[in-house]
């Protein structure tokens, strides 16, 4: 059997069909069988359409499957798609891998993967950032902790999803712990861009100017670059297209801020920014695109 087609035979399971999971998903397509579900019905239609098999439960789509997919939101949801009324690990083979992809925070992931190892199943930790376009056409970074062998049973599906894939440990938690500070310096470098873009619009500068020059100089950063547009639309009737809700980075820098807590490390600059998305989330932005956050710093932009 040659590699294309012992890839063409890899099953995978897609346990998640939202903004990431979908263009997961259909991109997966391309070198497996991929079986899906998701709760909604709508981003079921939306899979089934883009050529996906979708099943009426996590269970079904995951029986006999070589890899699961996991795109859930957080750690409650994690435990309850594996081992909830409805959990899907008895219904997992064994010598199947699961694959967690979310940022859920690095006990739950130990806890779920001490659980899956009774049943002779490995968890691989492979949380994941680049946003639904780049999930699509397998330009992600992903950051990954399992054992050698864990990784080598779901490799093709790993490498499918990357552009740059990056083993920082041989357990899972350690892509947790990853993905931890990386999502530190994320929450932290958008807080930044909205205040920095809600002084300058403050100081009656053009904002679209403003952020061109900032992007020409030292203060640059990809934070700035790719929100400061969608920053720049937080105050238009509807805001920015949502590409990442305010409200994950309530969750990530939760994340951030009570891993740090548990190590007795300060983390002052993270706490900030949390405070910052909670803030935004308490008027109401939680189901915007990030870029709200602006909102949270100056509610109106000033009067000119």
């Amino acid at each position: 059997m040659n590699d294309s087609q012992s890839r063409a035979q890899t099953r995978v399971a897609v346990l998640g069909l939202g903004a990431m999971g979908l263009p997961m998903a259909r991109h997966l397509a391309t070198v497996a069988q991929v079986h899906g579900f998701d709760p909604n019905g709508e981003r079921s239609s939306l899979a089934d359409e883009c050529g996906i098999t979708t099943h009426a439960s996590g269970a079904a789509a995951a029986t006999d499957a070589d890899v699961v997919l996991l795109a859930v939101r957080n750690g409650a949801q994690l435990d309850d798609v594996l081992f909830g009324t409805a959990g899907i690990a008895s219904s997992l083979r064994t010598g199947a891998v699961v694959l967690m992809t979310s940022t859920v925070g690095i006990e739950p992931v130990k806890a779920a993967a001490a659980q899956l190892a009774d049943l002779g199943v490995d968890l691989v930790d492979a949380p994941l950032s680049g946003g639904p376009v780049r999930a699509g056409s397998g330009d992600l970074l992903v950051v990954v902790g399992g054992t050698p062998e864990a990784r080598r049973g779901c490799q093709t599906v790993l490498d499918a999803l990357s552009s740059t894939l990056v083993v920082v440990g041989d357990n899972p938690g350690d892509g947790q712990a990853m993905k931890t500070v990386n999502q530190l310096l994320c929450g932290v470098h958008i807080a930044a861009a909205a205040e920095a873009l809600a002084l300058a619009d403050s100081l009656g500068l053009d904002p679209a100017r403003t952020l061109d020059a900032l992007q020409s100089g030292a203060a640059a950063s990809f934070m700035l670059g790719n929100r400061g547009p969608r920053i720049l639309e937080a105050y238009e009737e509807g805001g920015a297209e949502v590409l990442s809700r305010l409200d994950i980075f309530v969750k990530d820098m939760g994340i951030v801020t009570t891993a740090a807590r548990g190590l007795g490390l300060a983390t002052p600059v993270a706490s900030a920014a949390e405070q910052l998305y909670l803030t935004g989330q308490a008027h109401g932005l939680g189901g915007q695109d990030d870029s709200a956050v602006i909102r949270a710093v100056a509610p109106n932009r000033p009067s000119r």
